[in-house]
């Protein structure tokens, strides 16, 4: 009985230091790995290492994510939304050859431009739009509906 023992003992203490030089290679190689392309020496240099990248790559996000939110705000400036009217202001004129074009941005701000074609020739009128309504001068309905076509028909950018 005391043999059986022994043997028991034995095969214990055999798996348990097949476990422990498991762990052990298996805890090397991941050290290899983790030092492999430093010149430091310690775990701790190493970590080090890791940590100030890791700082480096914050305050580079946080600049990228500055920059995404100044170009987005830029972005709100530009024009998004465009409106096309034709219509035919006089009854002695064939077909729609005028039209008015708004050009707006996000805010609804921009400019509305018209042609008025006529007979003896075409006239341009700008006028200055602020939040969809005329600046120095009143919008005429048709100028409005280029400007609501504009809102409805507009490039979506998320806020």
């Amino acid at each position: 009985m005391n043999g059986i023992a022994e043997m028991a003992i034995l095969v214990i203490y055999f798996f348990w230091l097949s476990t422990l030089t498991f762990l052990f290679f298996k805890f090397y190689t991941f050290y290899a790995r983790l030092v492999k392309n430093e010149k430091k020496e310690t775990i701790i240099a190493v970590l080090d290492s890791i940590s100030e990248k890791e700082e480096k790559n914050r305050e580079s996000i946080e600049r990228i994510s500055d920059l995404c939110d100044q170009l987005k705000k830029d972005g709100s400036l530009h024009i998004q939304k465009i409106g096309l009217l034709r219509f035919n202001p006089f009854n002695d004129t064939g077909g729609d050859q005028s039209f008015i074009l708004s050009l707006l941005d996000s805010h609804d701000t921009g400019v509305v431009i018209s042609s008025l074609h006529t007979r003896t020739g075409t006239r341009w009128y700008a006028k200055a739009v602020k939040e969809g309504v005329g600046q120095e001068y009143e919008l005429s309905s048709e100028e409005q509906k280029a400007i609501k076509s504009a809102k409805v028909h507009h490039l979506h950018v998320e806020k």
